[in-house]
């Protein structure tokens, strides 16, 4: 179980640091960017947020072989997880940039203030702020989403508990496997608390 939840870390934490950014630069695209982007980013959007992370996670290992890309069951599971975490996290973003009112932009051109320092100084902290509980609300769902790479053979922590759980017919490794998930949200919406803290100063 202690490999399993070690797996189960490492693939949030890869997810976690390759989707945020990559949502962030969709999101950009979609707002500002050109209308036949934004028309394919709406679709890739749309197909990520409404199709089961299960069914992707098969797509991505047992289909791609099909047009002749095949990927390790680890990578194909980051991929995977990326692809959709960043559309949720598109959104998210997408929200708190639409959300930031239109005189921000109109004293940054009149102040003249350069278009990117004036996004990173000005807009992108305001983003961050009103957008941090539901980006916290996704950090959390994606520690649970880890489970779901059982399907590719991967030996995260649900399934450690599982193959522990059938080898001494007892219900105790899931509870086991219960409380490391408590702890490990625990953990994490502690310090998602304090960042919102942090920010609403």
């Amino acid at each position: 179980m202690v490999g399993g939840l070690e797996l189960t870390l490492k693939l949030f934490g890869l997810v976690l640091a390759l989707s945020l950014p990559l949502g962030l630069i969709v999101a950009v695209v979609k707002v500002y960017g050109p209308t036949v982007v934004q028309w394919f980013i709406t679709l890739y959007i749309y197909v990520m947020r409404g199709t089961p992370l299960l069914l992707q996670l098969m797509f991505v290992f047992f289909g791609l072989p099909y047009i002749g890309i095949t990927l390790d069951r680890f990578p194909a599971a980051v991929f995977a997880f990326v692809l959709n975490y960043a559309a949720y996290f598109a959104e998210i973003f997408r929200g708190g940039m639409v959300g930031v009112p239109a005189g921000q932009f109109e004293a940054m051109k009149v102040l003249r203030i350069d278009h990117f320092k004036g996004y990173r100084k000005v807009i992108f902290p305001q983003v961050l702020k009103t957008t941090l509980p539901s980006i916290g609300n996704e950090v959390l769902a994606l520690v649970k989403d880890t489970s779901l790479v059982y399907i590719l053979g991967l030996g995260e922590v649900l399934r450690a508990g599982q193959i522990a759980a059938n080898r001494y017919a007892s219900l105790i490794p899931f509870i086991f496997v219960g409380v490391l998930y408590l702890i490990v949200t625990g953990v994490l919406s502690y310090m998602l608390n304090k960042i919102e803290k942090r920010y609403q100063r």
